[in-house]
């Protein structure tokens, strides 16, 4: 019985640690046409698509394509400890996964 006590409380640390250690955002350019606009923004990245500038394109085309966006670049990929610094430049657009 303890052991599975034991058991259940470690998987459930896991569970709770995984989400903060996953999560990272990238910062990107995007444009929308007739009228030409640009926006600058942060767009929250799934796990797989952390660190790696191409993966985070291909996420980010799809989500902003969503909000009628088309990517022109990916600028970097941050974790959470950079996000109020950026966020601030960001102004209100952020979007999710």
């Amino acid at each position: 019985m303890k052991h599975a006590i034991r058991t259940l409380a470690i998987l459930v640390a896991l569970m709770l640690a995984t989400p903060a250690a996953a999560q990272c955002y990238a910062d990107y350019k995007a444009k929308q046409d007739n009228p030409l606009r640009l926006q600058y923004g942060i767009v929250e990245l799934p796990p797989e698509s952390c660190g790696d500038s191409q993966a985070a394109a291909r996420h980010a085309e799809g989500v902003l394509a969503q909000h009628g966006w088309t990517l022109l670049q990916i600028e970097s990929t941050f974790g959470p400890e950079e996000f109020e610094q950026r966020s601030a430049r960001a102004g209100a657009v952020h979007l999710r996964n």
